[in-house]
């Protein structure tokens, strides 16, 4: 499929977690997972955690729809960092002209506040324990889960946002086996849908350090639906407070969830690197 020749793309980053965005309103097609997975390709292609498809809105409420694929041409059903990038996208582009609108995500809608300081924090919804809807095979929902693989026993909470997220404290998340827990995490068949694993280093009651091995990418600088879930989990275990600063390799969020039976907001900044052409 050479659906993208000559298309217009951006590449911009949120923390670091970058992303291609790519206008296919007006009916383009969307690209297949083999052309998604050698435009992501660091050394032949643009490189990207990401490709963000800006599309006609399905819905009224919605100034646009957007999809998400990752590196290896993998869907992908939700994205913090890349759900700024869109609405900063689109605020460049005029299409969102107010400070609050509402863009449909493949895992709904997500509502957006552009702040003073040219941040957006965005209305993630209510994040989601149940084992079934995380999906994590598991006999019942519960703060900690412990699961055996071939290092020793790993223990962990889950937390979907949109997304399947398995987030486990570590003493140092600078030290964290990312790369070997990330991966066989990931693979445990107790997570049909695959996982995205989170390394947190609680800091203070109001800061953690994070690092995220997620599916489709391997470690990026930032998860946003990461962070989130990470505060979630550990809001839980009673180890954090509610309104935390998330420190990733790639720089801060601002997570904040004021009450358990109400939405989880993200805060934090969406960058323009530069402009090109594929094709």
């Amino acid at each position: 499929m050479n659906s993208l020749r000559l298309l217009h793309f951006s590449k911009m980053h949120g923390a670091g977690n970058d992303f291609v965005v790519i206008d296919l309103r007006g009916g383009l097609l969307a690209p297949d997972a083999a052309l998604v997975a050698a435009l992501g390709d660091r050394h032949t292609g643009i490189g990207f955690d990401q490709l963000l498809t800006v599309e006609d809105a399905n819905r009224p409420d919605c100034v646009v729809r957007y999809r998400i694929w990752n590196a290896d041409g993998s869907v992908a059903q939700q994205c913090g960092n890349g759900a700024r990038c869109v609405a900063a996208w689109l605020r460049r582009d005029g299409t969102a002209a107010g400070r609050q609108f509402r863009l449909d995500s493949p895992g709904g809608p997500i509502d957006v506040e552009c702040r003073d300081d040219d941040s957006y924090c965005l209305d993630m919804g209510r994040p989601e324990f149940r084992p079934e809807r995380i999906p994590f095979v598991a006999p019942a929902e519960a703060p900690h889960y412990a699961l055996a693989l071939a290092g020793g026993t790993v223990h962990f909470g889950a937390a979907s946002m949109g997304n399947p997220h398995a987030v486990i404290e570590v003493a140092s998340a600078a030290d964290a086996p990312v790369h070997a827990l990330g991966p066989a995490l990931q693979a445990r068949p107790e997570f049909p849908d695959g996982v995205n694993v989170g390394f947190a280093q609680v800091l203070a009651p109001d800061r953690i350090a994070l690092r995220v091995y997620e599916r489709g990418a391997g470690e990026t600088l930032a998860c946003g639906s990461g962070a989130c879930a990470a505060v979630a989990v550990l809001v839980r275990q009673g180890r954090v407070g509610r309104h935390v600063f998330v420190e990733l390799p790639g720089g801060t969020l601002e997570i904040n969830w004021p009450a358990d039976d109400g939405p989880i907001t993200m805060a934090g900044p969406a960058i323009f690197v530069f402009e090109g052409e594929y094709g």
